[in-house]
């Protein structure tokens, strides 16, 4: 598959971007470069070997939950901009 100047269009225009005419032509290179490199991937032998799905063999390795400070109801409001006794309140978002 080969980059053109439809192709980058069309990639732009999902992503969002808006492109200049020196921006286009230095995203053809480099996609094109992308896909150079991953056809030589595709050439390398890889029969026999298995699939990384992890990228340690370490399993939960999680620390102990422990409680450092405790902050009351009142001094978590504190800062807060707008608030009842207990809740922080928010402008409405869904209609």
């Amino acid at each position: 598959m080969i980059i053109d100047e439809k192709t980058v269009d069309k990639v732009a225009h999902l992503a969002r971007l808006e492109l200049a005419a020196g921006e286009k032509a230095e995203m053809i290179k480099d996609m094109n470069k992308i896909l150079g490199f991953m056809d030589k991937l595709n050439e390398v032998d890889t029969v026999g070997v298995e699939p990384l799905v992890y990228m340690t063999s370490e399993v939960n390795v999680l620390r102990e939950d422990e409680v450092k400070q405790v902050i009351t109801t009142e001094e978590a409001l504190l800062n807060a901009p707008d608030h009842d006794e207990s809740h922080f309140l928010v402008a409405k978002v869904i209609k």
